[in-house]
């Protein structure tokens, strides 16, 4: 039975080439819009976390996904991902046919505006309390 990978590294290097290449661009833009995120791997897909969960991805057989984890974020960017196959926070995408960098990072710091607005909120009903 093969191991689980524990860390994105990894779980890349089981990946396909062209995947894997696709894959590790694609992490290289997340951690340019979210420095300070952490790197795990959750629910066996590399995911990148700061005041919660923020994006994932992964590989499949015949594409790549970017899981946004919140579908109004992929609502409100819909006229910019119309070239791509979409569900309820997923980005599907191929190594020849990538999301725009641009894009990316935009989804990744509205993620991280969304996880912060939500620790605050928390944060106040707290001391309220």
């Amino acid at each position: 039975m093969d191991e689980k990978p524990a860390t994105i590294d990894a779980y890349l290097a089981r990946v396909p080439q062209g995947q894997r290449q696709a894959l590790q661009h694609l992490r290289e833009v997340i951690r340019s819009a979210a420095p300070q995120a952490q790197e795990l791997i959750s629910y066996q897909i590399p995911t990148f976390k700061q005041d919660g969960m923020l994006v994932a991805f992964a590989a499949a057989k015949n594409h790549c996904a970017l899981y946004a984890l919140h579908p109004a974020l992929l609502e409100a960017h819909a006229e910019a991902l119309k070239n791509f196959s979409t569900s309820t926070g997923t980005i599907r995408f191929t190594p020849d046919k990538p999301i725009p960098d641009e894009l990316v990072r935009r989804l990744v710091t509205e993620r991280l505006a969304e996880n912060a607005a939500t620790v605050a909120a928390r944060k106040a009903r707290k001391a309220k309390a």
